[in-house]
């Protein structure tokens, strides 16, 4: 019982406690994080603990002074020499080693639009749905000049001033910013498929084929349907490409 009173087996007995519920008593387990975090607060309390005062601080220390500088303990650190540097190197070991795993599934990288979305408190059908600036072609040059003011305001600085993903915040980007003069992205796609990654971003984005990482913000919150079809029509026509038409049935 005079073992048990030992403040420093007492510590060690509260720490593998407090381990193994959080480990194994949770259920569903919890997150390996979350683990670490809480263990480290359990951490804390112990050495708070262990320290209140100078006397509880004094036996804490003692078996680890002992074992460090008492003639009578060399077994005991000549075992230590051995058996710490083997647990931190199979530590390292199972950090670093290549885990047998199945390959990664391909992601899609123009996913799927969905066929309608919210749009400051109204639904917008995506499926079917084309640039209505266009319709209006007495007024679109007007609206492409409207939507280049648009994009040096808000997207020349990830995208660029030459639209081609590489602007000033672009190389802190992983993956980087989209690039419009690539002719496997927005030449690929129709208008209404950008309108909705424009005014969703990557928060928006499905869950499928994930993770996409993608530093898209959501500009619904700040561009007006008008402003967002403006800048649409810029990208187009500052980049020479055409928008892929919805398949009509015959």
């Amino acid at each position: 019982m005079n073992f048990l009173r030992s403040r420093f087996v007492q510590a060690v007995l509260i720490l593998i406690a407090a381990f193994v519920v959080l480990r194994f008593g949770i259920r569903p387990p919890a997150p390996w994080s979350v683990v670490q975090l809480y263990m480290t607060i359990v951490l804390l309390a112990v050495l708070i603990y262990v320290s209140a005062d100078s006397d509880s601080w004094r036996e804490f220390v003692h078996p680890i002074r002992s074992t460090l500088v008492e003639p009578d303990k060399r077994h005991v650190r000549l075992a230590l020499l051995v058996v710490v540097p083997l647990l931190l190197g199979y530590y390292a070991y199972t950090q670093a080693a290549a885990r047998p795993q199945a390959p990664p599934e391909l992601r899609a990288v123009h996913p799927a639009p969905p066929a309608a979305i919210q749009f400051r408190g109204k639904e917008l059908t995506i499926q079917g749905l084309d640039n209505p600036l266009r319709k209006d072609q007495a007024n679109l040059k007007k609206n492409i000049a409207a939507g280049g003011e648009i994009y040096i305001r808000n997207c020349v600085y990830c995208h660029g001033d030459n639209l081609d993903g590489k602007g000033h915040f672009a190389y802190g980007f992983n993956p980087p910013p989209a690039n419009f003069q690539d002719p496997g992205t927005i030449a690929m796609l129709q208008e209404a498929y950008l309108f909705w990654r424009i005014a969703k971003g990557g928060p928006g984005l499905p869950k499928e084929s994930t993770p996409w990482n993608s530093a898209m913000p959501p500009w619904e919150d700040r561009l007006d349907e008008q402003q967002i079809w403006q800048v649409i029509v810029y990208l187009y026509d500052a980049t020479g490409q055409a928008p892929r038409r919805w398949e009509t049935e015959h």
